[in-house]
């Protein structure tokens, strides 16, 4: 076995690990181990690297970007369990339902507001699985339109600021979270609206598969409606405006943001007396449980790629990644095609701590501009939500969707907001000042 040979040869190990089943945290950690003794006893890896690991552990403790990661996760369960989401979308159901498709389009607005005020796509596809899918099938509704339409709308909380994942992609790339969120601005919008798009187009040319809600549905109009949606709606993006804009404007962190976000949320649930002890501890379980499994998989990464640098992979992948045909566009034709492929067996937590440092140093090297690659990279991983057979999104509305609707009906429902989010790709690949524009 030569020295060479080490690293490539471990990148292949870790992923017959992952794609075996094992956890990935331990997948790369053991795979880290393994190596690191392989190295020691041929002499290929100097054993005083691995007494980094301690400092490297200490670093991500103590990150003050990462803390922002528990502040959003946990405004967004508690924004889910204590009801408030659920109101969002049966008031906005009852204001769009007249229309032809109406219910898609309230899915949409909501998955859109969800998104901005959660960042958590678990949330928002369980929520509105549970609650407007059962009312779509009840008023004729096609099963894979709607299941379509729940999970993708679900997915926005990917890329629409205060992304969870945004902040992970920031942190592993080394660019501010809060230019990320702002280049994550329009493409997110843009991505919304294309399924608004897609739901008025189907509305159109099958009216039967998306139908306006009987005048009998709708318990509430004129007036009172607008009133019911006023309050309603007002208080999240009042949380919503305090979360984005202290960032945008810099007035605070992220971190601090998620704080405000995170006690904001409480005060919502406590003014529409829906704060209980119940709320309060599956709140913080879901957020300690999320957390968790975050930081475990950044140790393990960690532990890789201290390694995988030690046995000289990262110069095996930046001389592979830098010498491919075509320059820039060889190397985002590579990288998207990576991470879009990946996205069909693994979590989107997992290819952000795997692959983004291994594509990092060559795009930086090219000139390629950080934010735009996150955002893009952001873009892609949002469709591995979507991908059968383990898009997480189609896992969590199978969960909660009622059990005539079969799985198959799900995955094909899917498939045309899978094109859109490609599409969309497409576009902030060829129109960058979508993500740069406000930057």
């Amino acid at each position: 076995m030569t020295e060479s040979s080490l690293g490539p040869l471990m990148f292949v190990v870790a992923f017959i690990l992952i794609f075996s089943g094992y956890p990935v945290a331990f997948a790369l950690g053991g795979t880290a181990l393994i190596f690191a003794a392989i190295g020691i006893a041929s002499g290929f890896f100097e054993t005083g690297l691995m007494l980094a690991m301690s400092d490297r552990v200490f670093g991500i403790m103590s990150n003050q970007v990462l803390l922002a990661v528990p502040f959003f996760i946990f405004m967004g369960s508690m924004l889910e369990r204590s009801g408030l989401a659920e109101d969002l979308l049966k008031t906005v159901g009852k204001l769009f339902g007249p229309l032809r498709g109406g219910l898609g389009l309230a899915v949409v607005f909501v998955g859109a507001l969800l998104a901005a005020a959660t960042g958590v796509v678990g949330a928002s596809v369980v929520a509105m699985g549970m609650i407007s899918m059962p009312v779509m099938l009840r008023y004729g509704y096609s099963r894979e339109i709607s299941a379509g339409l729940i999970t993708a709308s679900g997915t926005l909380g990917q890329i629409i600021p205060p992304s969870v994942v945004l902040v992970v992609l920031a942190d592993q790339l080394g660019i501010s979270v809060g230019d990320l969120f702002v280049g994550a601005l329009i493409p997110g919008l843009m991505l919304a609206g294309m399924f608004a798009l897609f739901a008025v187009g189907v509305a159109i040319v099958k009216p039967k598969a998306m139908p306006a809600l009987p005048p009998e549905a709708r318990d509430v109009h004129g007036l009172a409606l607008l009133r019911q949606v006023f309050l309603v709606l007002i208080p999240p993006l009042v949380l919503i405006l305090l979360v984005l804009g202290s960032i945008f404007i810099g007035v605070a962190t992220p971190t601090e943001a998620g704080a405000i976000g995170a006690v904001g949320a409480m005060v919502l649930a406590l003014i529409n007396k829906r704060m209980n002890r119940k709320c309060l501890e599956q709140t913080m379980d879901y957020t300690t449980r999320l957390s968790a499994m975050v930081i475990f998989l950044l140790i393990g990464s960690t532990a890789f790629a201290l390694v995988f640098r030690g046995l000289y992979g990262d110069i095996w992948i930046e001389e592979l990644l830098t010498n491919l045909p075509g320059g820039k566009i060889g190397l985002l034709v590579v990288a998207n095609l990576a991470i879009f492929i990946l996205g069909f067996f693994i979590d989107f937590f997992e290819i952000a701590f795997i692959i983004i440092p291994l594509l990092a140093p060559a795009a930086r090297l090219m000139g390629i501009d950080m934010v735009w690659f996150g955002v893009m990279i952001g873009m892609n991983l949002q469709t591995s939500f979507l991908t059968p057979p383990f898009g997480f999104a189609l896992f969590y509305l199978r969960g909660v969707a009622p059990k005539e609707v079969k799985t198959t009906e799900i995955y094909r429902g899917a498939v045309p907001f899978i094109v859109i989010q490609l599409i969309g790709l497409i576009l902030i690949c060829i129109y960058p000042e979508l993500v740069t524009g406000l930057l």
